[in-house]
């Protein structure tokens, strides 16, 4: 009986765990969170651009499903 109580009592404070990271932003806080220091790249034209040159130069098609040859003109 304690062995069980024990799980049950261990089982309750992994689940609070688990839900408290599971929220809905509210509207009004979603520009906080949406900081250009908070994005993986900080320049998405850049970003697109070196990934263009990368795809271009190695004549490749895969991972962001761009298509053509190595001539860049997709």
């Amino acid at each position: 009986m304690k062995k069980q109580t024990l799980i049950l009592s261990f089982l309750v404070v992994i689940y609070a765990i688990a839900i408290s990271g599971c929220t809905t932003v509210p509207a009004w806080k979603r520009g906080t969170l949406a900081k250009t220091n908070m994005a993986l790249e900080t320049d998405a034209l850049e970003a697109g651009l070196r990934q263009h040159a990368f795809f271009s130069k190695e004549a490749t098609s895969g991972g962001y499903g761009g298509t053509g040859g190595g001539c860049g003109c997709n």
